[in-house]
């Protein structure tokens, strides 16, 4: 069906978002008069088609199990190859690419993006289905496409030794230029007429039904290691959701990636009395956030280094700095990426995913009830956090100083993601406003070693480097306003202990 789309950043295929509403419906259910919907002008249709999918998929169907479908379609007004990945309920993002001559083949931009999932398994047709379809479309008075429904009589065929086929009938809502609430009103005037709410998300799962793996039971509900398994299987969501938009450089994916490794591997750290046997997943999450974390680092400093320059006027700029600190910066950038896809395609980053998604190993603490057995650990993380305080403050020498206090900034980023699991807002803040102040004072040091490595190039490309000490001396300062602050920002955090 249709849907907005537009040009994805670094492969040619089309990304849209696919916002739809799914039904059962029996064999003798009519599609009722939806022109008489609230915002609707006018129903045209219904408009016929005959669409052959054939899905693709590991052979044991690692793709269904995380409601993720890969096919191949002839027929109808968007037959191509079709990645659908699911973003949150009724709503998924459909990556597409044009018709190829081989059927069997899947397109080496779409493999690349289910790799996560795949992890070097071969992908082989594992269903087909033909689909008569009869599409209506709900338009408003201009004759734009509100949203199209789709009336489907399907035969749907499970591929292998011993092929098996089902048919069934079923309605879907997909909105095109229409709101949520057309395809709530919508979706009321199909159930009144004998729709139900579809019991699969796609019609690939409903044809494969129970060979689909089922989800992992967690445990008991209520208790510390609930609460533990809950947040890191949300991490590892977190992770393979951006693992495609890492991989197309979409904005902020490598930060977000990052930022669910350094989670992980936090909670893992902070909560091993409820957690045993992660030492190997810890240092290879470790291993993953700096593979991500030099495009990361580029991508702020790049961008806080333009920041500057916009501030000074032009008589501050001189020589071609602008090209330096943002080009050079841009293309090893770039290269960077190159190295993150080639260790997003490797089998120590399959290997950490299968390590991932095996179960935790619990320990019988894990058992007791979440609620003092985990607030307990959230306040040891910040005494952690204050004993490297005082470790650094003990300190004479100043430069050995300022590496310790980066250590105390790790351990309140630590202690921040301790609370956040346990839900403890208040802790989180106390510890994200040390991590914070800390975290510009490390950003100024940081960009001024980048600078002067920078200027040095200028240099012996005989370029003239004056700016660059002017951006040293804005770094400088900011950097000393950071450490000026935090004595007051911890007086403040130690009064709310």
């Amino acid at each position: 069906m249709a849907a907005n789309t537009r040009p994805s950043v670094h492969c040619e295929v089309l990304v849209a978002i696919e916002i739809e509403d799914k039904f059962d419906v029996p064999a003798e259910f009519e599609i009722p008069d939806l022109s008489g919907v609230k915002g609707v002008a006018e129903a045209v249709g219904p408009r016929t088609y005959s669409l052959v999918a054939l899905y693709f998929d590991t052979p044991d169907l690692r793709l269904a199990a995380r409601g993720i479908t890969l096919r191949r379609r002839r027929g109808g007004a968007d037959a191509g190859w079709h990645l659908k990945l699911p973003k949150s309920k009724g709503v998924r993002q459909e990556i597409t690419r044009p018709l190829t001559r081989s059927t069997k083949i899947v397109p080496a931009e779409l493999a690349e993006l289910v790799l996560v999932y795949t992890r070097g398994a071969e992908l082989v047709p594992v269903a087909q289905l033909d689909t008569k379809r009869g599409v209506t479309r709900l338009m408003d008075e201009s004759g734009e496409v509100l949203l199209e429904v789709a009336d489907d009589q399907v035969k749907g065929t499970v591929l292998g030794d011993s092929p098996t086929m089902t048919r069934w009938r079923e309605v879907e809502a997909e909105l095109v230029k229409g709101d949520e609430e057309l395809l709530r009103r919508t979706g009321k005037r199909l159930r009144k007429a004998g729709a139900v709410t579809a019991e699969s998300a796609s019609k690939l799962g409903r044809l494969l039904g129970d060979a689909v793996p089922a989800p992992q039971a967690g445990p008991e509900p209520g208790t510390a290691g609930a609460v533990i398994v809950d947040y890191y299987r949300r991490q590892i969501d977190a992770l393979i959701a951006h693992d495609g938009p890492v991989r197309r450089a979409e904005d902020d994916a490598v930060h977000q990636a990052r930022v669910a490794c350094r989670r992980m591997r936090s909670a893992l750290k902070a909560f091993k009395s409820l957690v045993e046997g992660t030492e190997e997943v810890q240092e290879e999450l470790r291993w993953l956030g700096e593979v991500l974390g030099e495009v990361r680092d580029l991508e702020v400093i790049r961008a806080r280094f333009a920041g500057h320059l916009d501030t000074l006027e032009e008589a501050q700029i001189v020589g071609p700095v602008r090209a330096r600190l943002s080009t050079d910066l841009e293309a090893k950038e770039q290269a960077g990426y190159e190295r993150i896809r080639e260790a997003l395609s490797g089998d120590r980053y399959f290997a950490l995913l299968d390590a991932l998604d095996a179960p935790l190993t619990l320990t019988k603490k894990a058992a007791k009830p979440a609620g003092e057995t985990l607030e307990k650990i959230v306040d040891k993380e910040w005494r952690r956090v204050e004993g490297r305080y005082a470790t650094a403050q003990a300190i004479e020498d100043r430069a050995a100083r300022e590496i310790s206090m980066h250590d105390v900034r790790k351990a309140a980023k630590r202690a921040r993601y301790t609370a956040e699991v346990v839900g403890l807002t208040e802790a989180a803040k106390r510890a994200e406003s040390v991590q914070e102040v800390l975290g510009k004072h490390q950003d100024g040091v940081v960009a001024q070693q980048t600078l002067a490595a920078e200027a040095d190039r200028a240099r012996q490309a005989g370029e003239d480097t004056f700016t660059y000490g002017v951006l040293a001396g804005i770094e400088h300062a900011e950097a000393d306003r950071a450490e000026r602050k935090f004595p007051g920002v911890w007086a403040k955090v130690s009064q709310v202990t």
